[in-house]
């Protein structure tokens, strides 16, 4: 079995003489593929270690904070230990545990120092972020010295020179402490969710046991790993477990709606995943947008992502359909969108390890929208408040180094939405980022409000002739919005049903006296605002050039 990129990074790494220890982080408590024998099997992070990377150290010891210090293999050699010969009981606190390992990788290097064998030996730390964890100005004195052993393991004691390693696995890396995880000497590395490879593979060994829910693929299971990719393989093991159990077969046409209760389970209420049933047909004008947009989607379907935009920025005045837009662009382009949500946290570096987590999700999705809804709120500022211990200003430093990322390129296409895109920071807005900014307006003029107002009103069963229109010009709101528009459609609706009159009737009634949700002041100045945005003057009615 071939053993995956990031474990041949590692390999490669020690190999080289680089690194001899490794913070492993993301995707580390789920369930992998561990080479066995004649076939691979299904195991933890830390059989992959033992099994895949270091199968011929000779002692393998591991702390974990609630089974304390442990010998996984060599148990045998560990004994000759002095220190073990003296029957010292194994300390379950972190910080004397990690001391213990650190004098017994001192002990071993000295055998080599006078020429005696010395074992080869692998040290394991789980939960590494629980016991060396972030925190601001901490003059905690055990966990700054754990923080120094930790790093000293790196810097100071050179352990792939003396045929030893260290393993510390952490969920995240901005949970650990930044003596540890900005080590230069310590190597960083993302065991990411699996490929969809990897799910066909683990899809296969799971059929076995799991035959009447996999039924329905047992002879190509490339279409459910392609669909359930970005979920992780713990979750779809129980997933089928239970299928199995109930007698259900999975089936085609529930796998979408499978996959997006897996990984918004997964990220832990962190994220909204969303398969569209919609596209252009639904979005009423906007000819000229839609038309550079699906120039852009043709790009991305024939893998032309040297020419796709890294990114879009929708920007006009409350109601002008932005949300819809995306959901539309994504039906036309056949991606899910991910939406953010709740990814920010009152507890210190909570709100970084939460983004580290969605971000490991969009790497392993494939081809998706990420859609960020009032953009002016939810992306940071490059200068922190005083308020909020700089959290904006990471959050801010976290996504403009994602969104700039161009190995991101065609795989993840980010969408921002906003009526104050003025508040945006302009380092987000800059082409690299955000290359594409279209404008969004309301109905410049009566005969546009008429034709939008009469297509909702449709929608909504509430039908209108030709010859009607001339009755209803003089009352069409001015900058009428298509969220305006809807409401009164529905209004409409609900007086043509509850008072029984005429479509007609029902539609004056709701005009007459009307009020807008926004006021017209508050439309112009967002109309301004969106005008000086757009990236492509043929984005903008004539109407508002001036």
């Amino acid at each position: 079995m071939k053993i995956p990129h990031w474990a041949s990074e590692i390999v490669e790494s020690y190999e080289s003489g680089a690194a001899g220890c490794f913070v492993l982080h993301g995707n580390v408590n789920d369930r992998l593929l561990v080479p066995h024998e004649k076939a691979a099997r299904l195991g933890s992070l830390e059989e992959f270690i033992m099994e895949a990377l270091i199968p011929r150290f000779d002692v393998v010891l591991s702390y974990d904070p609630g089974q304390g210090l442990r010998v996984e293999r060599g148990g045998e050699i560990f004994s000759q230990w002095p220190t073990a010969k003296d029957g010292a009981v194994f300390p379950d606190t972190p910080l004397p545990a990690v001391r213990t390992l650190t004098h017994y990788l001192k002990y071993c290097k000295n055998l080599q120092a006078v020429g005696a064998k010395s074992p080869k030996v692998a040290v394991l730390i789980q939960q590494a972020h629980l016991i060396c964890p972030a925190l601001p100005n901490s003059h905690n004195f055990e966990l700054n010295a754990m923080a120094s052993i930790l790093r000293g393991w790196a810097a100071d004691m050179r352990l792939q020179e003396h045929g030893q390693a260290a393993f510390l696995i952490s969920e995240n890396l901005n949970g650990l402490h930044p003596l540890v995880a900005g080590s230069p000497r310590v190597s960083a590395v993302e065991v990411p969710l699996p490929t969809k490879g990897e799910m066909q593979q683990v899809l296969g060994i799971l059929h076995d046991k799991c035959s009447t829910a996999l039924v329905n693929f047992k002879d190509d299971f490339s279409l459910p790993a392609e669909r359930l990719t970005g979920s992780t393989l713990s979750s779809v093991e129980i997933l089928l477990l239970r299928r199995d159990h109930a007698k259900l077969p999975l089936e085609e046409y529930d796998l979408s709606d499978l996959k997006r209760a897996l990984v918004e389970r997964d990220c832990g209420g962190l994220i909204d995943f969303v398969e569209p049933d919609r596209d252009f047909d639904g979005v009423i004008g906007l000819d000229g947008v839609k038309n550079w947009l699906r120039q852009d989607i043709i790009l991305w379907n024939k893998n032309d992502l040297e020419s796709m935009p890294m990114g879009y920025l929708f920007c006009g005045p409350v109601g002008t359909g932005k949300t819809y837009l995306v959901e539309c662009l994504a039906g036309e382009a056949g991606v899910p969108v991910v939406t953010l949500k709740n990814f920010r946290d009152r507890w210190v570096g909570s709100t970084e390890e939460n983004l580290e987590k969605i971000f490991s999700l969009l790497h392993a999705l494939g081809r998706c929208i990420v859609f960020i809804d009032e953009a002016d709120q939810a992306l940071g500022r490059r200068a922190s408040g005083s308020g909020d211990s700089g959290v904006s200003s990471r959050v801010y430093s976290m996504m403009a180094k994602e969104m700039s990322d161009t190995r991101n390129r065609g795989k993840i296409l980010w969408v921002l939405a906003s009526s104050r895109p003025d508040l945006i920071e302009v380092d987000l807005k800059r082409p690299g980022r955000i290359d594409v900014k279209v404008p969004l307006f309301p109905c410049a003029t009566a005969e546009e409000g008429w034709e939008l107002l009469r297509a909702l009103c449709k929608r909504s069963g509430v039908v209108l002739e030709d010859g009607q229109k001339e009755r209803l010009m003089s009352q069409i709101p001015e900058l009428l919005t298509p969220g305006s528009a809807e409401a009164i459609a529905v209004k409409a609706r609900r007086k043509m049903i509850t008072e029984e009159c005429s479509p007609l009737e029902a539609l004056e009634q709701c005009l007459t006296g009307y009020l807008p949700p926004v006021s017209l002041a508050v439309i112009e100045s967002q109309i301004e605002l969106a005008v000086a945005e757009a990236s492509d003057v043929s984005f903008i009615p004539e109407v508002f050039k001036s």
